[in-house]
Formats: structure tokens, C-alpha cells, sequence
């Protein structure tokens, strides 16, 4: 792309809808903010200060002076709302996660927007970090052989069963759920807020699910809070037939006598004696790249390369380009995700149903 992509933004002052605006600001080569929906006149103004973008009282309103080539929704309340009245205006939407609530709300998107082709897309960023997508190289170029094992411990519900799916290659497939939940006491650490302030004992509370897609098997860990925790990690597993991913490390043969034993290794720029910027330039395993950074040089972490990419993929789909991550596809993960809840709380064995959406990805 050699064009500025030009992007509104629905969702006041919101955590996630900052993430937008900073990859926006890092990369004013490649992105531009085209205003801002803000219901609050008082919050609108100091994003104005803030960010130096316009800020509009409504969707209406913006539409009259701004021209994007998608528009970003980053609200949990009024999501559906607003996917509905853009589809009928033929505004291509980036919706977040969940892009509904309930399974009642995922067959409502599907009735009123996959089955007429909507331009909509879901920001789903896991699956697009670094790490992952090198994971992701790692798996396609078969090294690893026929893969039918992923546990993910990284994030909750259905950003860690999206993950799953990915590392397994899974689709709409029917799945087996059986599930727990273990409490545990631990020292409270960092939440949204920022580090704490006293030391505190809670109960930590950690899910497992185990979700059986015959023949492959996703094992779902997640304690609560675990991703801004200090003394808890993030873990990721994929075996194959041939070889086995464990975090940073990959355990492959060269023949069936002779094993690799190698590194997922990162490449940062900045460091010693390099004075041409601070940023991540790629992952390698061994002599083989596995992720480069498509936004050298920004100063951008994981998190906010994985939003820039989300960004950059969608613009190449309201061109033309192909699906990322659609409706049906974090419908699914959003409906595994329940499934487990439902697991859980039950303590029965629960087994999937295949849901309309399966039969419209795009």
C-alpha cells in the first residue's frame, strides 16, 4: 500500500481505542485518524488536546465532514448498533472483540450481516503478534509435520481459543468440552489501573478446559489477570508429528535420528552500539527468518504491532484483499468460549453444536 489509510474511530476515550490512536500516530505514513465519535462534549475535548484529531457527538455528525475508508468500532455497548447502521450506509467496519455479547447476538450478525456480505472484519489481534505469527511460519512450513496438540495459556476465552484454532488449523469443527476451575491464594499484582499499592493476598482463580476436535486435541489454561501479572507467565505448546514448539524453543528432526534443538529468537535494532532507532526487526529460528516487522522503524510493542497489522489487513480487505478475521470466524471462538464457560460452571461434558455461520465464512 502506498496510500495513507484513512480510519474514524467509535469509542470515546476508551483503553482500546487509545491502542488505535497510538499506532496512528507512529505511523502517520501509513495511517490517519478521520475523527473520533465521542458522546461526551467534555471527554471529545481533551481527546481533541490529546491526540490534535476532530471529535464528533455522533456517527451522523462525523460521516458529514469525514470520508474514512473504514471506520474502527471500539465500544462494547453499542457495537451492534453501529455495525448495522454502517453496513446499511456500505461502510466497510473493523468491529472489537466480542462483536456481540451473547449467542443470541453472534445469529443476529449473522442473519444481518454475513449472509448479505457485510464489510466487516473483527479486531483480533492475538493471533497477530510477533511471536505468534512466527509460530504460525513455523507450523505452515511443516516442519512440525501433522500438528494435533495446542495448549494456550495466554489470554482468556476467546482470544485463547483463537489461538488454539490457529496453532491447530481448526476451522468450524465440532468439539468435546470438559472443563474446571481451581482456586488458589496469590499475592495481588498490576490490573488496568496500574501496580498495586499495598501487598494483598486474593484468590486467583484459573480455568482449564480440554476441547476434543477428534483427532486434535486444544488445551485452554487461564488464570484471571494472568496477562499483567508479575509471577504468573504466559505459555504456548504446539506438538506435531514431527517435532514440538514450547514457548521460544523448537524441538524438530533433521532425519528421525538426528534432533534440532533451536530458538525462536528475537532481533532487536537499538541495542549497543546501533544509533539507527529502538524496534523489533524480526524473529529467527536457527538461519531461517520466521517474522519480520512489516513497521520498521516505529517504536511499537507486540501488542501494538499486532493492532497496527489488524489495521493494515483491513484496509487491504475494504480494497479487495481477502478475509483476516470474519464474523463467522470470532463467532466461533466467542461460541467456544461460552462452551467452556458452560463447562465449567456445569461440570458436565459438553459438546459443540455446528452453528449457521459455519457455512458463510468469507
Amino acid at each position: 500500500m502506498t496510500n495513507v489509510v484513512s480510519f474514524s474511530i467509535i469509542g470515546g476515550s476508551g483503553f482500546r481505542a487509545q491502542y488505535f490512536l497510538r499506532v496512528a500516530q507512529a505511523l502517520p505514513d501509513k495511517f490517519r485518524v478521520s475523527g473520533m465519535v465521542v458522546r461526551d462534549a467534555g471527554k471529545g475535548q481533551e481527546m481533541e488536546q490529546k491526540w490534535n484529531i476532530a471529535t464528533y457527538r455522533s456517527l451522523e455528525e462525523l460521516l458529514q465532514k469525514e470520508k474514512p475508508d473504514f471506520v474502527v468500532i471500539s465500544t462494547n455497548h453499542s457495537s451492534i448498533e453501529y455495525l448495522l447502521q454502517l453496513t446499511e450506509l456500505g461502510i466497510p467496519a473493523l468491529v472489537e472483540t466480542p462483536p456481540a455479547p451473547d449467542l443470541d447476538g453472534l445469529l443476529l450478525l449473522h442473519e444481518r450481516l454475513t449472509k448479505i456480505g457485510a464489510k466487516v472484519q473483527v479486531a483480533e489481534q492475538y493471533h497477530l503478534h510477533p511471536m505468534n505469527v512466527a509460530r504460525q511460519n513455523v507450523i505452515q512450513s511443516g516442519r512440525l509435520g501433522p500438528i494435533t496438540q495446542a495448549t494456550v495459556s495466554i489470554s482468556q476465552t476467546y482470544h485463547g481459543v483463537s489461538l488454539i484454532r490457529k496453532m491447530l488449523g481448526i476451522g468450524f469443527e465440532d468439539a468435546v468440552i470438559r472443563a474446571m476451575k481451581f482456586n488458589s491464594p496469590i499475592v495481588a499484582g498490576p490490573d488496568r489501573s496500574g501496580p498495586p499499592k499495598e501487598e494483598a493476598i486474593i484468590m486467583s482463580e484459573r480455568e482449564l478446559a480440554w476441547i476434543d476436535f477428534g483427532g486434535k486435541l486444544g488445551i485452554y489454561d487461564f488464570t484471571v489477570n494472568q496477562h499483567r501479572s508479575w509471577i504468573r507467565s504466559s505459555h504456548l505448546n504446539v506438538r506435531g508429528e514431527r517435532g514440538e514448539l514450547f514457548d521460544h524453543r523448537l524441538e524438530v528432526l533433521s532425519d528421525f535420528k538426528t534432533p534440532l534443538h533451536l530458538e525462536l529468537k528475537r532481533i532487536n535494532k537499538g541495542e549497543e552500539e546501533y544509533v539507527g532507532g529502538y524496534y523489533l526487526e524480526g524473529i529467527i529460528a536457527g538461519e531461517q527468518w520466521v517474522y519480520r516487522n512489516p513497521f520498521i522503524p516505529a517504536r511499537l510493542y507486540d501488542d501494538e504491532i499486532a493492532v497496527a497489522s489488524c489495521l493494515m489487513k483491513m484496509a487491504e480487505f475494504v480494497a479487495g484483499g481477502p478475509s483476516f478475521y470474519s464474523l463467522p470466524e470470532a463467532s466461533q471462538d466467542h461460541y467456544l468460549g461460552m462452551m467452556i464457560a458452560q463447562a465449567i460452571k456445569s461440570g458436565d461434558t459438553v459438546r459443540t453444536v455446528r452453528q449457521p455461520w459455519a457455512d458463510h465464512n468469507n
